[in-house]
């Protein structure tokens, strides 16, 4: 395969997760990516692994100019840019909304909102030359209330709504600006298992497999498909959209947890007008 072969792609939290997902799927395909992560260690072993198709680039999202360094790092490295996928992201400050600190909000918002502004910022001058793709991470959290934090769900919704609105305005030069909703995914993250060890992770992935109708729980490479389609030509007609790859959460409840009376067949009344 092949579908993003001579494509160059900056994959922001590339290190890990759906990032270092994502990133091998891409070279896989042809492209070369710049690792942009605060992982020193793991990003250098991810490109040490895809290279020599993918570099290492130490990156903060909250900052202006380790974000603009990444974009300068793609066209040096590889001499261009065709993609940008803005998936940093963490979970964000907690608790009750009169309990939050208010730093703790904002460095939410800096790094779920302002780094993919960013990302966008400096990407869009160099893909605006002969078009490309500009992909960010949201989440269904973004749509759906109940299943995060409010500090989550706020800045996720934000990078839904930038989506759309960017897109309008750089979709006369080529560029196409989409965002993915992930639902559970099972990511060292999403499971609170940073640093512990891999079975930890395992045991923890059973309560994902029941949140969706899909019963299993959802993998980075399922993100990574989706991040690969709006990369390449394949989706060369969208833009402005939120893709939602939840195993179905936010359709409805599961059948298998549909009231019985619901789910069994039985004889019912037919309607006769008097």
């Amino acid at each position: 395969m092949s579908e993003l072969a001579g494509r160059v792609a900056i994959i922001t939290g590339g290190a890990s997760g759906i990032g270092a997902s994502t990133a091998r799927l891409f070279v896989e395909n042809g492209a070369r990516v710049v690792i942009a992560d605060m992982q020193g260690e793991r990003g250098e072993a991810l490109a040490r692994e895809l290279a020599p198709n993918a570099v290492f680039q130490r990156t903060d999202v909250t900052r202006e100019e380790e974000v603009r360094a990444a974009v300068a790092r793609a066209e040096s490295s590889f001499g261009r840019l065709d993609c940008i996928f803005n998936n940093a992201g963490f979970g964000g400050a907690l608790g009750g909304i009169a309990e939050t600190p208010p730093e703790e909000w904002d460095m939410t918002f800096d790094v779920l909102v302002r780094g993919v502004f960013l990302g966008m910022k400096y990407a869009a001058p160099i893909l605006r030359r002969q078009g490309g793709s500009i992909i960010s991470t949201a989440s269904v959290a973004g749509m759906v209330a109940g299943y995060s934090p409010h500090a989550y769900a706020a800045a996720k919704a934000a990078v839904i709504q930038l989506t759309k609105s960017v897109a309008l305005e750089l979709a006369e030069a080529r560029v196409r600006v989409n965002c993915i909703c992930p639902g559970f995914i099972a990511t060292p993250l999403a499971l609170n298992t940073v640093g512990k060890p891999d079975a930890e992770m395992e045991s923890r992935k059973a309560w994902m497999s029941d949140a969706q109708p899909i019963e299993r729980p959802g993998e980075p490479r399922d993100i990574a498909e989706m991040a690969l389609f709006l990369a390449s030509e394949r989706s060369s007609f969208i833009t402005g959209q939120a893709f939602v790859v939840d195993g179905g959460f936010q359709a409805g409840r599961p059948w298998r947890k549909q009231p019985e009376w619901i789910r069994s067949a039985r004889p019912f009344t037919v309607y006769r007008p008097r």
